[in-house]
């Protein structure tokens, strides 16, 4: 069976706390690759928990291996060539930006894709577009 995203889960967040929405151009590309990490990183959670009970431990051990920056390098060559322009664009800003950090084990190349990647998640969550995050995800994550 289907399941669609039935809640719009920032609406509900911009509601329960009185926030005002904000013009997506408002943000920086790492704010937004910061929100995406989170966002990335509770759709890999959710799915992992969800194929069974586990130590956390083991939890753990499986989620950082699939939301490591390499693996999401890996997960935006597999996209790329679906996204829209804007996308594309917001994948760019991201990849290009001029962070302060970097991701311990992972080649520069890999931690500038994987930002991008975030950052393009944070602008679709922000922008209310949870079903092409899922979509983006599910089809980065497909096997060949």
């Amino acid at each position: 069976m289907d399941k669609s995203v039935n809640i719009d889960f920032v609406s509900v967040v911009e509601e329960t706390f009185a926030l005002e929405e904000q013009p997506l151009a408002q943000y920086s590309s790492l704010a937004l690759a910061y929100i995406g990490d989170g966002v990335y990183d509770l759709i890999i959670r959710t799915m992992v928990v969800e194929k069974g009970n586990a130590r956390a431990n083991l939890l753990h051990k499986t989620v950082s291996g699939m939301v490591k920056a390499s693996a999401q390098a890996e997960i935006i060559k597999k996209i790329e060539p679906v996204l829209t322009e804007e996308e594309k664009g917001v994948y760019r800003r991201g990849r290009n930006a001029k962070s302060y950090t970097k991701a311990k084990n992972a080649s520069l190349s890999d931690y500038r894709q994987a930002t991008g990647f975030e950052a393009l998640i944070g602008y679709l969550y922000l922008a209310h577009k949870m079903d092409r995050i899922l979509e983006l995800v599910k089809l980065g994550l497909q096997e060949g």
